[in-house]
């Protein structure tokens, strides 16, 4: 049985998720399926693009993504900060980015003379867009209803693309968020498409290789790696980018159970940091997706009351 959003995602649970959307019947969205011969690579670019350019109207922030050949995987950041400071000005446009307003609203950006009861108005359906800008679910349903009619325009069709709901995971400590972002960067490795992240076409880990060649400060429009473990991190990923590169690399030469590899005898030092011992993590990096809420049996409890649960469930990593 399908439960309630409420019981899935709060953000005073936590503000990291990791959600995945599946097409129905496991019909393919990318790559080439060898039934009908046909090729859909060219979607896993449809999907990049949206993902990345919602993530810049939203005020959710993209952690990880992987596009695989019938599911997508994103680790997502709720920022909720950003939506309190944005003015009602900048979160119409933002909104009206990706949809049609009304007359009303579209007076109101151009600074036209309003009566009152029109501003009060106006600023009532501002308030509805500000909280939908910090919607996960909205987030994912203007991808989803996005990528369905455009693959059904091209294969000239109707009916469901997607399967009824995305699911969601709620990533409840450091742990489980590292987890759960080389869970989703290794993705075509494990699946065996690819031998490296680096190799890993329409993945987050490649887009920030990409940009370390490019001498960026960091991978357009991806929240960015704030470079320590602090408990409290409004301004990005709470750990070094390159510490958790040198994770993904290690871990990807783990996982592959048709390529032995090379296997280091020192392990990247952000495991110890985080408090997980080699066999922890390689369990964690495989099998993250077996629970709805995930980190150490503490960080759960913390967390049942925020998403109206009572049962201590969910897929437990190691207390520190």
């Amino acid at each position: 049985m399908a439960q309630a959003r409420s019981s899935l995602i709060s953000i005073d649970a936590t503000p990291y998720y990791h959600c995945v959307s599946r097409c129905v019947r496991r019909s393919f969205l990318c790559g080439r399926d060898e039934t009908t011969d046909k090729c859909y690579e060219h979607r896993r670019g449809w999907i990049e693009k949206r993902l990345l350019a919602l993530s810049q109207a939203f005020c959710i922030d993209v952690c990880a993504y992987a596009i695989m050949s019938n599911h997508y995987h994103v680790v997502l950041h709720i920022n909720a900060n950003e939506a309190k400071t944005l003015s009602p000005t900048d979160i119409a446009k933002r909104w009206l980015a990706f949809h049609q307003g009304p007359l009303l609203i579209q007076r109101f950006i151009r600074g036209d003379k309003l009566s009152d009861a029109e501003s009060e108005r106006c600023l009532a359906i501002i308030e509805v867009w500000r909280e939908r800008l910090t919607s996960i679910s909205w987030f994912m349903r203007l991808i989803n209803q996005h990528i369905a009619a455009e693959a059904n325009r091209e294969d000239k069709c109707t009916g469901h693309f997607w399967e009824g709901r995305f699911d969601s995971q709620a990533l409840l400590d450091k742990k489980a968020l590292a987890a759960a972002m080389a869970y989703v960067d290794l993705n075509p490795v494990r699946a065996a498409i690819a031998d490296t992240p680096e190799q890993s076409d329409h993945t987050s880990v490649k887009a920030r290789i990409e940009s370390i060649k490019n001498d960026e400060m960091t991978a357009p429009n991806l929240f960015p790696f704030a470079g320590n473990l602090r408990e409290e991190m409004p301004d990005g990923i709470p750990f070094r980018l390159m510490d958790y590169l040198e994770l993904v690399d290690w871990t990807g030469r783990q996982i592959r159970d048709d390529k032995r590899g090379y296997i280091s005898s020192t392990l990247p030092p952000i495991l110890s940091r985080l408090g997980f011992d080699k066999a922890d993590w390689l369990n964690a990096c495989t099998q993250v997706e077996r629970g709805r809420l995930v980190g150490s049996s503490q960080a759960i409890k913390t967390a049942l009351p925020y998403l109206n649960r009572k049962r201590l469930s969910g897929f437990r990593l190691p207390d520190s």
